[in-house]
């Protein structure tokens, strides 16, 4: 009994850490643009198409690899910012129009991975190889490193935001854009950095899953939609809600896995959303 409490916790947690990473990027754009990004997931596949090809095909060690697959996807992210919602945030009536074109975009960047990379599902071999045993509990290292890298990762991006010179300028745009452009602060700049760090968590996220999931055109869907579950149960624009909701329902998943069996994993997962929402519309750690 114990073990099998250990180990639904452990795997509540380490899935959870993807659904917090994903869903803080999100939250991190809506709190300060009120933009919803809905090519998030294809950031993610575009992050394992690339870990694929520094790691696997050029053979680059794994460091430089992650590296150069987080720049690229941070470099992406800044250029959907630049080239789609920028032009689009500055019209009236800007909301819809940007949620059609990140739509949109999400399906150009799929079709484009397809025609590029085709159907095949195509697999990273694993980091880290071993697994940890304490007691009558096992894990792999891969799984415990993605809880670990996934953690600090998010630790880090909540001391740019709360602990520099950009994070102050990015709380303060997203209080009032227009305000923080009259005492200098470069909105437009704030606003692709923004993004450019939003990215960089959807390529730490890929790269932590390619060795557990195959990388294909449509790996991207699913955690998008567990990352935007994860900000609406947080509270929408919520950072620090976001990752411990994004916790929660790694939790919840692992819980329903445990109780009933992986087909019912969603369901629960989702129920448990509605009926939470239903109870609580802001969210549970929204401020009323």
């Amino acid at each position: 009994m114990t073990q099998t409490l250990v180990e639904v916790i452990l795997n509540g947690l380490i899935s959870g850490s993807i659904y917090a990473l994903i869903g803080a990027g999100i939250a991190l754009i809506y709190g300060t643009m009120r933009v919803l990004n809905f090519a998030q997931g294809e950031l993610l596949m575009l992050g394992g198409y690339l870990i694929l090809l520094f790691a696997v095909t050029l053979q680059w060690p794994i460091l430089p690899a992650s590296l150069a697959t987080v720049v690229v996807v941070m470099l992406a992210g800044g250029a959907i910012q630049r080239l789609a919602v920028a032009p689009l945030v500055a019209r009236e009536d800007w909301a819809f129009q940007v949620i059609a074109a990140t739509i949109g975009l999400s399906i150009v960047l799929q079709s484009g991975a397809h025609l590029v990379w085709g159907e095949q599902y195509r697999t990273v071999p694993y980091f880290f190889d071993g697994i940890l045993v304490v007691g009558e509990v096992r894990m792999p290292w891969q799984r415990i490193a993605i809880f670990l890298v996934a953690t600090a990762s998010m630790l880090a991006a909540a001391l740019l935001l709360y602990r520099t010179k950009l994070g102050r300028m990015v709380r303060a745009t997203a209080q009032d854009a227009e305000a923080a452009l009259a005492m200098g602060i470069p909105a437009g700049l704030v606003h692709t950095a923004v993004f450019a760090l939003s990215a960089g968590l959807a390529g730490v996220a890929a790269i932590l899953l390619s060795p557990l999931l195959t990388v294909n055109p449509w790996m991207g869907l699913p955690y998008l939609l567990k990352g935007f579950a994860a900000v609406i149960l947080g509270g929408l624009g919520s950072f620090s809600g976001a990752v411990a909701a994004g916790f929660l329902l790694g939790l919840i998943e692992s819980a329903a896995v445990a109780g009933f069996s992986t087909e019912w994993r969603d369901v629960v997962a989702f129920a448990v959303l509605i009926a939470i929402i239903w109870v609580r519309p802001q969210g549970l750690f929204a401020e009323r």
